[in-house]
């Protein structure tokens, strides 16, 4: 069971609150702008969550700090020369027009150009809308190797996996239907960066919550995943608006 959501203003920060069938308090500081959000067992009171924001505060605030300072892609109007990433290298966009239907696509075509054709006429949405498919193609590549190199290595089985754009996790693992999802925005990330998020979320198979069970399955299998954790939260954030 879980309730609808409802807000509470603590020490001039907005709050969200939703009560679930879960034993302890869990408080999370999200991208891209600090929200606050706190998931409680059904039985804790709106004062009790109070208190449990009010003894975080410090924490909260740095977090948001750190959200505030994250450098932000510029907006991209995706025409020639604007830079965009692939694999946590930066690329030059060289958009041409083309009548062949068939030719339409984007490709590497060196170590510095990004190679966009379309249609004429062909808008910055529909433009962007092409790069999007073309990023989902390249992680639907990259990933099922290491999905099957890290499933032998921690001993677990997954059922399915999928891509999609998320607002605030790199990745979410459904533990009970053995499902991962993965943030479409990876692809711009270092190949590093995406196996510790494949491995984070396989670790979730056999430890749910990021208790000393999962650290240790990550300090086994991926002894540097702090750093890259680090690396990873520091990347540019996605120029688009996220809302919710």
């Amino acid at each position: 069971m879980t309730t609808e959501p409802h807000s509470l203003s603590v020490s001039g920060l907005r709050v969200a609150v939703v009560r679930k069938a879960i034993r302890n308090l869990h408080l999370g500081v999200y991208p891209p702008d600090g929200r606050v959000r706190v998931a409680v067992p059904l039985a804790v009171s709106d004062a009790a969550v109070r208190v449990a924001v009010i003894g975080r505060l410090r924490w909260i605030r740095r977090q948001q700090a750190a959200f505030a300072a994250q450098p932000r892609e510029p907006e991209r109007d995706m025409v020639s020369g604007e830079s965009h990433y692939f694999l946590g290298r930066r690329y030059l966009l060289e958009v041409s027009e083309t009548g062949d239907r068939g030719a339409v696509g984007v490709n590497v075509k060196n170590r510095r150009v990004l190679e966009m054709r379309v249609r004429p006429g062909t808008d910055a949405p529909r433009r962007a809308a092409l790069l999007q498919r073309w990023y989902r193609e390249q992680l639907r590549e990259l990933v099922p190797a290491l999905i099957t190199k890290w499933e032998k290595r921690l001993g677990v089985s997954l059922a399915e996996w999928g891509i999609k754009r998320m607002k605030t996790k790199w990745g979410s693992c459904n533990a009970k239907a053995r499902r991962i999802w993965l943030n479409l925005e990876l692809a711009k990330k270092p190949l590093g960066c995406i196996e510790y998020i494949v491995v984070h979320e396989l670790a979730h198979l056999k430890a749910k919550k990021h208790d000393d069970r999962f650290v240790k399955l990550m300090d086994e299998g991926l002894p540097q995943w702090r750093h890259t954790r680090k690396l990873l939260n520091a990347a540019p954030l996605a120029s688009e608006t996220w809302r919710g």
